[in-house]
């Protein structure tokens, strides 16, 4: 069990609680931004023999997350002049307790699958589905297309922690595609924004249902 890693995993739960209680896009993006800073020092810590090029990945992972994604969506939220989730879908203090909630089950259900004894004792699998839950409700709880944007990119870290418990047979392939597929989702959420901007002057997804054919 590698004591680093599973510091590390604690924190990026934690802020997955922390994003579902976030009012503020600034602080939203910030906590994304941290997280996908922390998650990509996990390859640096974990058990194996440090590779070149899972460091040259994981070096990539920490400036993609941490400085390239979020400054895109400031110069989002800085072009929509707005600073706020006002009217979520879901609220904020049922989107926390859904949080909480899915974390608890992530811990307990753990014990109930069947880990490579290199894993036993990790908590890279509930972190795992506790940060793809995080990014489910921030995807479908919120109104503005930069706090979905954000909840699309945390469930991306999920996606990313479980690509880590194949660090050790495929490091290159997996964390390579990962990266690539978050970059190529960065293309397709600025584009989006940019558009619901542009038509409705307004970053709120709601007016999207007044499209017709």
């Amino acid at each position: 069990m590698n004591h680093n890693l599973n510091l590390l995993l604690d924190v990026a739960m934690g802020l997955n609680l922390v994003s579902l209680a976030c009012s503020r896009l600034q602080t939203l993006i910030r906590v994304m931004a941290l997280q996908g800073v922390i998650l990509g020092l996990m390859p640096l810590v974990m058990e194996h023999d440090l590779d070149w090029r899972v460091a040259l990945i994981a070096l990539a992972t920490v400036f993609g997350k941490g400085m390239v994604i979020p400054l895109l969506l400031r110069r989002a939220m800085r072009k929509a002049h707005t600073d706020r989730e006002l009217e979520p879908f879901i609220g904020f203090v049922p989107s926390l307790l859904l949080g909480a909630g899915g974390t608890i089950a992530a811990l307990a259900v753990v014990n109930l699958l069947p880990l490579l004894p290199e894993h036993t004792g990790s908590v890279l699998v509930p972190a795992a589905l506790a940060t793809i839950l995080t990014g489910f409700i921030l995807l479908i709880g919120r109104a503005k297309a930069i706090s979905q944007a954000c909840g699309y990119l945390i469930l991306e870290n999920g996606i990313y922690v479980f690509g880590l418990l194949l660090l050790k047979a495929m490091p290159i392939l997996v964390e390579a595609g990962v990266l690539l597929d978050i970059t190529v989702s960065v293309f397709i959420i600025s584009i989006v924004v940019d558009r619901i901007q542009t038509v409705f002057d307004s970053l709120d997804t709601r007016h999207l249902t007044t499209l017709r054919e």
